[in-house]
């Protein structure tokens, strides 16, 4: 496949990620940040972002397998995360956090355990998504990143 072709393709892939809601107006952000003296910022703050979460899962797994579940403890720990989560625009983690801390808020142990089963899922399907896009562009190359989607 050519460069050009490659280059499109990517650019076709980063903009499925917002018009299917996986990401939001902050990821457009940090990719102004990245110029030439720091060309993987954006990758690098995403994989902080994968290594640092990895810690807030395992509380929130740990804080849901207690008895009984302490509610502001979960809603404390899925707050910082959702804050995380907003610092890289995971828009659906965020909104999942969200849907998260509403259960918390009402106190509902079952729902909290589903929610939280949502937030794994969208979790783990950005990494996926962001993790071959990364891989890709690096096989490519540069291409101009911080534009936004039409």
């Amino acid at each position: 496949m050519e460069r050009n072709q490659m280059h499109r393709q990517i650019a076709s892939i980063r903009k499925s990620f917002f018009d299917q809601g996986y990401l939001d107006e902050q990821f457009i952000q940090l990719e102004e940040l990245q110029d030439n003296s720091n060309p993987n910022f954006v990758e690098e703050v995403v994989t902080l972002f994968y290594r640092d979460s990895a810690r807030f899962l395992y509380n929130l797994d740990q804080a849901l397998e207690k008895r009984p579940l302490d509610f502001n403890k979960l809603d404390s720990l899925m707050h910082q995360f959702k804050g995380s989560s907003s610092s890289i625009g995971a828009k659906k983690v965020k909104t999942e956090c969200t849907n998260f801390r509403a259960h918390c808020n009402a106190q509902n142990a079952e729902g909290c355990k589903r929610t939280y089963q949502h937030v794994k899922r969208e979790y783990t399907t950005l990494k996926k998504k962001l993790e071959a896009y990364f891989q890709m562009s690096r096989q490519v190359g540069p291409i101009e990143m911080a534009c936004r989607p039409r």
